[in-house]
């Protein structure tokens, strides 16, 4: 049995790696950061073209027809390199009109964000910490009342597909009456976050089974995890390069038997998970009694330990790593947000115990 990748999906991966660090190399990142809009159409462009909008859209309306693993080695690659714009929302948004949209919804919507002509993005967690589709209290109704938090790049999608009680979808357009969308200032900037207030806007229920959000759900723990992932790597490569340079008592930082210990610390924390969203996606895809766990075990453990790596990469930065000039806060930032996104790993690990009948 194979349990490498196979060539197209490798070259899916060093496709996306190439042209983060082509277009968007730390210098052109820090621009974007600093400016807080966590978008650049130049490379939203780019993405759209290599077809990352409409990776897993089937081919007939415009999209790849790929799975979920591809698209979490896609985000694997956009953690690496801290990528800003709306791939999270946008794909989870696809996801959540395939699955649950009627034959109609899927034609109007599904080609225009396949070429990402169009952006779209999905409101999942409501007030107190709300995020499962079991926990939805947002009323089905064609004119929806109530409010959705953490919505990602809600100011820029032209579209948001929303959550609703009984674990169904609603789509709002951009402009609708009544909607209201508030900046959340969250602490990635390349993913800016908002809540939207809904105060009997316009929305079209989509007429898919109650499956479908838990489905997207899983989903996006995967991708989160994917996204985690890569970030930690990229730490932990970005603190070997420092120790290397880093003088103290005239020697690199990086000969101390200490500092040597921390690094591989932080690698063989974050390498053997690399399974964990390898499996969860390939659940997704192809087992899916099997992917509410292998989703929930895959995002409570990687982000964790992503989060675990952050903080001793800015460590191993010294002084420099708790300032804002140290890129490395990039990267931190980026962890934090696939960290509490979707839900904190407490809450899954929760979830696993119920899903295992512990």
């Amino acid at each position: 049995m194979h349990f490498g990748l196979t060539e197209e999906q490798l070259l899916l991966q060093e496709t996306v790696r190439g042209f983060a660090a082509g277009e968007c190399p730390p210098p052109r990142l820090r621009e974007i950061f600093d400016a807080g809009a966590g978008h650049d159409p130049a490379l939203w462009k780019g993405l759209a073209e290599m077809g990352v909008a409409g990776l897993t859209v089937p081919q007939a309306l415009g999209g790849a027809g790929l799975g979920l693993l591809e698209l979490a080695l896609v985000m694997e690659e956009l953690g690496a390199g801290a990528l800003p714009g709306p791939i999270l929302g946008h794909t989870l948004a696809c996801l959540a009109i395939q699955l649950a949209g009627s034959e109609a919804q899927q034609r109007r919507w599904l080609p225009d964000l396949a070429s990402g002509e169009r952006i779209a993005t999905i409101a999942f967690a409501e007030p107190c910490d709300v995020w499962d589709p079991e926990s939805w209290q947002l009323p089905a109704q064609s004119r929806l009342r109530g409010a959705k938090r953490h919505v990602p790049h809600a100011a820029l999608a032209e579209l948001v597909v929303v959550g609703v009680r009984g674990g169904g979808f609603a789509l709002v357009e951009r402009g609708a009456a009544g909607l209201r969308i508030e900046d959340e200032r969250g602490a990635d900037r390349t993913r800016p976050i908002a809540e939207l207030a809904f105060d009997g806007s316009p929305a079209d229920l989509l007429a898919g089974a109650p499956a479908a959000a838990a489905r997207v759900r899983d989903a996006a723990l995967v991708m989160l995890a994917a996204d985690a992932f890569g970030a930690a790597w990229h730490l932990v490569r970005m603190t070997v390069d420092y120790a290397k340079t880093r003088q103290q008592f005239g020697a690199p930082i990086a000969q101390f038997q200490a500092v040597k210990h921390q690094l591989a610390d932080m690698a063989t924390q974050i390498e053997p998970t690399r399974g964990l969203f390898w499996y969860a996606a390939h659940a997704w895809d192809h087992l899916p009694a099997e992917s509410p766990r292998a989703a929930a075990i895959a995002k409570a453990h990687i982000t964790a330990r992503a989060s675990e790596v952050a903080r001793a990469a800015v460590e191993l930065h010294g002084g420099l790593g708790f300032t804002w000039e140290c890129d490395v806060q990039l990267w931190f930032k980026r962890a934090m947000f696939d960290r509490t996104w979707g839900g904190n790993p407490a809450h899954h690990l929760s979830r696993i115990a119920a899903l295992g009948d512990w």
